[in-house]
């Protein structure tokens, strides 16, 4: 027998296979169970795909166990400390570090594809003011593809780098402006002279009528998130990314899904979750009630923002937000009483035993939420925010999908367990 392979026999039959062991840079082996049912006649059942590695990728590794991110290899410490939200686009679809000449580049083609067509604009007119900025961002994405299609050949390299170019570009013009729409207020257009995060902060608060000024520290800050957020291997919306492109769907329509997916409560909600939370608690002399009560198994509530389904020790994310988070409320000295409760939280989730033998420590989602609201962004806009940072994950996690030697559409088995087969009855005999 091989080295690297196993040997499962079927008892029932006698049939005996070997399965191949294939070992990544890091992280667990995986079996190659690609041949299961060709030779043995059986699939593999994995709810979730929780044990079941769906693709091979060269750009995103996680250790949950250990706590660590890395994109293309670079450590998200190093990244958040040295680097910025756009070089990291850079990084995540061409696969390296951008020299000066390259990123300058780079920069001046994002800043100068942020304007969206005119008749795009005009598409918001359709939604309903009270929608969810979400499903505005659904809609508009999807509808790209409409605007856009000089760059849908999926097959050519060049109008996949548009495509690129344009949704990491475009994003967050769209997502202030289904802000703005919500509000019935004035869609301001992009200004090149500004830099990504800065560019978002001026068309979600600012006014014809006057000036805005942009506080570096929000802008830092808002740069870090979407920095943080920019990818996370196989999660859910990444998966229907992926998933959507095996079928050759365009670049839009894939990422259109992703958001789709991101909308989930369970998936991109969580720092909105954080907030709601927060506001439930009410009051500082509430808290130890309400710690009481996550403790408390037959209790429904929970403490939204600590623990992480990857991350079985210290998200690595939410120690580098901290300290962000720490700034800014300085910073800007936002008189809220929310914020009193969240520092108690994490004080007792540090220092409690439940909390530190249940690894529920405070997670990205803490502190971006509570940054968030100190830039007074609404909380039916944080999945929105995410979305931003995400689409340079989910877009790159496209491109590397798209160019795989070996290309077959996505089509997950089953264990039927309905009923067997049988005969129709006419409706007068039944």
């Amino acid at each position: 027998m091989p080295k690297d392979s196993v040997t499962i026999t079927d008892n029932s039959t006698g049939k005996t296979i070997e399965i191949p062991i294939r070992r990544g840079t890091h992280g667990p082996a995986v079996m190659d169970v690609s041949g299961l049912y060709k030779n043995l006649g059986i699939f593999t059942y994995d709810p979730g795909f929780l044990s079941t590695a769906s693709c091979e990728s060269d750009i995103t590794f996680i250790d949950g166990g250990k706590g660590v991110l890395l994109y293309r290899g670079y450590p998200i410490e190093q990244l958040a400390e040295h680097s910025s939200f756009l070089e990291v686009c850079y990084l995540l679809w061409y696969g390296a570090l951008p020299t000066k000449d390259q990123f300058e580049k780079f920069r001046w083609i994002i800043s100068h594809h942020t304007m969206v067509h005119e008749g795009l604009r005009e598409f918001y007119s359709g939604f309903r003011r009270d929608a969810h900025p979400m499903a505005v961002m659904v809609g508009v994405v999807g509808a790209l593809s409409a605007f856009y299609h000089d760059s849908l050949d999926i097959r050519d390299e060049r109008s996949r780098e548009i495509s690129a170019h344009r949704l990491i570009a475009k994003m967050p013009t769209i997502a202030a402006w289904a802000y703005r729409y919500s509000r019935g207020e004035p869609l301001p257009y992009p200004r090149n002279n500004l830099g990504y995060a800065e560019n978002f902060l001026h068309m979600m608060f600012s006014y014809p009528s006057e000036d805005y000024t942009i506080k570096p520290v929000t802008a830092k800050a808002l740069d870090l998130i979407f920095l943080l957020h920019a990818d996370h291997e196989q999660n859910a919306s990444t998966s229907t990314v992926r998933l959507a492109g095996s079928s050759q769907a365009n670049p839009f329509a894939c990422v259109s899904a992703g958001v789709g997916t991101l909308w989930g409560p369970a998936h991109g909600g969580a720092n909105e979750a954080v907030i709601k939370m927060l506001e439930q608690i009410e009051d500082v002399k509430n808290i130890d009630k309400y710690v009481a009560k996550a403790k408390d198994h037959n209790d429904p509530f929970r403490l939204m923002g600590f623990g992480h389904r990857v991350y079985k020790n210290y998200d690595p994310r939410a120690k580098i937000i901290r300290k962000a988070c720490l700034e800014v409320l300085e910073e800007l000295k936002v008189d809220d009483p929310l914020f009193e409760i969240a520092m108690r939280l994490e004080e007792i989730a540090l220092k409690d035993e439940y909390f530190i033998e249940k690894k529920l420590y405070p997670n990205v989602d803490f502190y971006s939420g509570i940054i968030q609201r100190a830039l007074r962004i609404p909380t039916s806009m944080f999945t929105v925010i995410f979305t931003i940072g995400r689409t340079i994950g989910w877009i790159s996690q496209w491109g590397e999908m798209i160019t795989e030697k070996v290309q077959r559409i996505g089509r997950p088995r089953q264990l039927y367990i309905g009923e067997a087969k049988r005969d129709y009855v006419p409706m007068d005999q039944r």
